[in-house]
């Protein structure tokens, strides 16, 4: 009874024994409600436990997905910069014309040795 008293804030009060049946009988109430309140409190911080574990797994997961993104766009920027040097490296459309042009005339040449170079046909005229 003392410790209920206290718990309501009831302090220094005098209280007058109680019978043995009234005692039994508070004690028990006392004891469930203790055990309630036990239960109830280990049941949030298994919770709180459970969602913190499951918050680290997701921000990991996230991590990973950043991580494989940025390693991809690393991968492309690579291919990028390969295939810029390509487009660099190749001639220019007017030479390749150029030398198309040219190999025709070539091949005229040597299939005709009698004409002349003037006499040539274009490759583009054919």
């Amino acid at each position: 009874m003392r410790t209920k008293m206290r718990i309501m804030g009831f302090r220094g009060t005098v209280i007058k024994p109680l019978n043995e049946e009234a005692a039994a009988e508070l004690g028990a109430e006392l004891l469930g409600e203790a055990t309630i309140f036990i239960v109830g409190g280990g049941c949030l911080v298994l919770e709180y436990w459970r969602h913190q574990a499951q918050q680290r797994h997701k921000e990991e997961e996230q991590r990973a997905a950043w991580n494989a993104l940025r390693d991809e766009v690393g991968h492309l920027a690579l291919a990028l910069e390969a295939l810029q040097a390509q487009v660099q490296a190749a001639p220019p459309q007017g030479a390749l014309e150029e030398l198309r042009t040219e190999l025709q005339e070539v091949r005229a040449q040597l299939c005709n040795p009698g004409r002349s170079a003037s006499h040539a046909v274009p490759a583009s005229k054919k």
